[in-house]
């Protein structure tokens, strides 16, 4: 019962083993887990000692009696021990190569290596292996309990004397590491201190030839020196000379100047006292002026003449004031100017005298013929009395007129019954107060028709095309974008009509604002409203219409103050701006004039370049020729008339050259001849 127990025992400390923790698995290949056993470093079990002494620690006299005394279980101890016989030659055959050249504590090291390989084998069978175990007691000699000590000293002894060969390696690896460190220092050092002698000699080199240039250049720098010393002693001499020569120069100019200040005051006090007689002799013609047997006389024109007189002279001295004091020009001007009034109202009275008798005569006359009719009614009793004619009656004109052409006047009424009408076609876009979704159609409209024409200017360039597409997309229906959004004429029944009106009253005010500050701006605007007038006449019709109500001379014809109407009111017919009661300034309304003028002229002879060259442009030179008769045939208007016919000339003027060529130039002639005088 005992050895049983000692075997289990056995068996349970070769389990703790370190060969025991190994897993073996037939299917070793497929597990993760296979070699993490073998990974463990090899130790010796705490039971290795114990295990000696139980199993090898039985001489071969006790192995015989047990043999003897169980001849029960032959048949199974032989099979044991053949198969005890298959492993141990095995180790045996290992451990003889061994033998011969290994120390003996080495040889019984091993011997303790393969009894734990057994006895792991063993617990790996059932309790068949139990009856192995006692076979292999059986096998292998017995062992000195002393030699377990031997063996474990031997092992110990053995790993000290390689922890001891491996510090010594380690202690010459570190001394050979130190002496190379050693050397290679030295050898920096070396190199360091043959750089530092090389670099002292170079500084001291340098050092050397830096003092000789020094010297060198301190020797030059002495002769410049005194070099300078002696220009300088000379040009001293000449700026002396200069600087008497200047203060002579300067007091001399200082005389002129006084003189020249007392001859320009005695100038400009002349001047003030002929302004002050220039003004005198204006206040005598009074353009109200009704003598009692004259009450239809007009002395408008000296009137008007009279101010300009007026204006001349004061603009004179205003320029003259800013510019310091008046020359002998000046004077001269401003006396003429005085001679010129003079003569206006010598002129005025002479009119006034000759009017005073041909009226006295004019009355002799009509009362000699009153005398004629009375006798002849008298006489002719059958007869119905013939009236005399009427003053109001239509006379045969002679001269300018001051009215247009009543075709003329009748073609301006059309552009604004047309205009009119599309207001009223678009009411309801225009009067959309409380609905929020047309008052936003109306604003993407307005800007979608707007802006586009706003971008051009004097350096469109190639933008001119791209301008020109979005505004013919957006009249032909179809969509485009304006800020982000797109916007299309479809999306209100009035759409279309409010797009042409905004879109002609843009162009107009282009030419108003635009063309009035940059001349040139006249030509890419009117190129693009020649295009879209040609596809659309609509907006041609529309922009005449605009046109003609904030220009009525580019008809042309004078508006008439007409009963009832205010003076504010024939102010704006005129074509002046009024705020607040007051009119604008008249350089800014001929600005504004000479803008939408130029902005016509441009149009009448340019043709989008892109479009159908063939067709005839829908309102070419012949509306400028006519343009021109018309306006030669009207009274001129002070500073107004000139300045539009200078703008058109200037604009159209070549163009009209080329298309009339002779007509051209006998019209020029007129106007040099005839109007001019006027």
């Amino acid at each position: 019962m005992q050895p049983r127990r000692l075997r289990w025992e056995t068996l349970a400390a070769l389990r703790t083993s370190g060969k025991g923790r190994l897993s073996y698995c037939r299917r070793w290949l497929q597990d993760e887990d296979v070699l993490e056993g073998c990974m463990s470093p090899l130790v010796l079990s705490p039971y290795s000692g114990w295990v000696l002494d139980r199993i090898v620690g039985q001489s071969a006299q006790e192995i015989t009696p047990s043999r003897s005394s169980t001849p029960k279980e032959p048949a199974p101890l032989t099979n044991r021990s053949s198969s005890l016989e298959k492993v141990t030659p095995a180790s045996r055959r290992g451990s003889s190569p061994l033998s011969l050249d290994l120390p003996g504590f080495l040889r019984e090291l091993l011997i303790l290596y393969s009894v734990t390989d057994f006895a792991y084998m063993l617990t790996t069978q059932g309790n068949d292996d139990l009856s192995l175990l006692e076979t292999d007691q059986e096998v292998f000699p017995a062992v000195p309990p002393s030699k377990v000590a031997e063996v474990e000293g031997c092992i110990r002894m053995y790993e000290e004397m390689h922890r001891l060969k491996g510090k010594e390696g380690l202690r010459q690896r570190q001394e050979q590491q130190e002496q190379m460190v050693r050397a290679v220092y030295d050898l920096a050092s070396e190199q360091l201190k043959r750089f530092d002698e090389l670099k002292e000699l170079k500084q001291h080199q340098e050092f050397q030839d830096l003092q000789e240039v020094m010297e060198k250049s301190s020797k030059e720098a002495q002769g410049q020196q005194e070099k300078l010393k002696e220009e300088h002693r000379h040009r001293a001499k000449v700026l002396n000379l200069k600087l008497r020569e200047a203060e002579q120069q300067r007091q001399r100019q200082e005389e002129l100047e006084r003189l020249r200040k007392e001859e320009g005051q005695e100038r400009l006090r002349r001047l003030y006292s002929i302004q002050e007689e220039v003004l005198q002799l204006n206040q005598q013609i009074d353009p109200n002026y009704r003598h009692k047997d004259l009450p239809r006389i007009d002395l408008s024109a000296y009137s008007n003449r009279g101010n300009q007189i007026c204006g001349l002279v004061s603009g004179l001295i205003r320029t003259t004031s800013e510019r310091g004091f008046p020359t002998q020009v000046d004077v001269a001007n401003t006396e003429r100017a005085l001679q010129e009034m003079r003569g206006l109202i010598s002129s005025m009275q002479q009119e006034i005298a000759a009017a005073v008798e041909e009226k006295r005569r004019k009355d002799e006359e009509e009362e000699r013929q009153k005398k004629k009719e009375l006798l002849k009614k008298e006489q002719m009793k059958a007869q119905t009395p013939v009236p005399a004619q009427q003053s109001g009656g239509k006379q045969q004109k002679e001269g300018l007129q001051v009215k247009a052409e009543e075709s003329t006047m009748q073609w301006y009424q059309q552009l604004q019954d047309a205009a009119e009408q599309c207001i009223a076609s678009f009411s309801g876009i225009s009067n959309c107060k409380d609905n929020n979704e047309v008052k936003k159609i109306k604003t993407d409209l307005q800007k979608a028709a707007t802006i586009p024409v706003s971008q051009i200017s004097r350096i469109a360039g190639s933008q001119l095309r791209e301008i020109f597409d979005k505004i013919n997309n957006l009249l032909s229906g179809k969509s485009v974008q304006s800020g982000g959004r797109t916007v299309s004429v479809t999306q209100h029944p009035q759409g279309l009509d409010f797009v042409y009106y905004k879109l002609a009253e843009k162009f107009v005010n282009q030419g108003e604002e635009e063309v009035a500050s940059h001349r040139d701006a006249a030509f890419p605007i009117a190129v693009v409203a020649s295009g879209i007038w040609e596809i659309h006449p609509r907006v041609g019709d529309l922009f005449l219409a605009h046109l003609h109500k904030k220009c009525p001379y580019s008809v042309p014809f004078y508006p008439a103050l007409k009963e009832g109407t205010s003076m504010e009111e024939y102010q704006r017919m005129l074509g002046y701006q009024v705020k607040d009661s007051k009119m604008e300034e008249q350089d800014h309304f001929l600005k504004r004039m000479s803008g939408m003028i130029r902005l016509y002229a441009a149009i009448i002879q340019l043709r989008w370049p892109y479009g159908n060259k063939q067709g005839t442009h829908p309102h070419g030179l012949n509306y400028g020729w006519r343009w021109l008769a018309q306006m030669l045939n009207m009274e001129p208007l002070a500073d107004v008339t000139a300045t539009l016919l200078f703008d058109f000339l200037e604009v159209c003027g070549n163009a009209l050259m080329k298309q009339y060529q002779v007509q051209f130039w006998k019209m020029m002639l007129l106007i040099r001849e005839d109007y001019f005088p006027r």
